[in-house]
């Protein structure tokens, strides 16, 4: 009966001690932070490639653009990655995904 009394109050104190810590981080919040973090390198990706190709052009084809397709570049990245991270945005925010 001792023993029985023991883990009793063993487990209720492991119990209010997990009730206590609560900080940690919850799966949800994991997934989301994790979501977070491939939109954002996606849109960074997208504007770095955009940009080298621009770069790229300019400084191999001799096409004496130089500094030009590498600005339209940058800015058809920039459009490009903002419409990638909507999207993305979008498709992480649908409702029947939470129920995942």
């Amino acid at each position: 009966m001792a023993d029985d009394r023991r883990t009793d109050d063993l487990d209720t104190r492991i119990a209010r001690a997990k009730a206590a810590q609560g900080g940690g981080v919850t799966s949800a919040e994991g997934r989301a932070e994790s979501r977070g973090w491939a939109i954002g390198i996606e849109f960074v990706s997208v504007i770095l490639v955009s940009a080298a190709i621009g770069w790229g052009v300019d400084t191999y084809a001799g096409l004496g653009t130089k500094p030009w397709v590498m600005i339209g570049m940058l800015i058809l990245g920039f459009v490009a990655g903002v419409y990638r991270a909507a999207k993305t945005s979008a498709q992480f925010a649908d409702p029947s995904d939470s129920a995942k």
